[in-house]
């Protein structure tokens, strides 16, 4: 088992900055990837960003490449997704996940634990 504990969402106004962090404990030894997906209300879960376990390559979706960044600290095995201009279409329950495989990490598929999710509200 893996578990997965989010934090750092909060209500934000539109331009602003906002960090996610996850923290991963237990059976990460066959983890090959952490990723970050979101979901608005009324919409499917969808793919935001994913690094490797070692940190070496990261991957973004097309709506945040550019504005987002993932990162790692292996240390911990605790990834953060730094926000930046932060637009109102941004506003969603944001959930961090690991992947036990080496590809497809922009399919929800490929990920088997999932953390509870956090909210992150963009104001206009």
């Amino acid at each position: 088992q893996v578990q997965l504990v989010e934090s750092g969402g909060g209500l934000v106004q539109a331009g602003d900055s906002l960090r996610l962090s996850c923290a991963a404990s237990g059976r990460t030894f066959s983890s090959k990837a952490m990723g970050w997906f979101r979901q608005a209300p009324g919409k499917e879960r969808t793919f935001v960003a994913a690094i490797s376990w070692s940190g070496s390559a990261t991957y973004y979706g097309d709506s945040v490449r550019g504005r987002f960044t993932i990162s790692k600290d292996s240390a911990n095995n605790t990834v953060f997704l730094q926000m930046t201009r932060l637009e109102p279409g941004d506003t969603a329950v944001y959930y961090c996940a690991v992947s036990p495989y080496g590809y497809n990490w922009s399919l929800r598929t490929a990920y088997n634990y999932w953390g509870q999710g956090t909210q992150v509200t963009v104001s206009s």
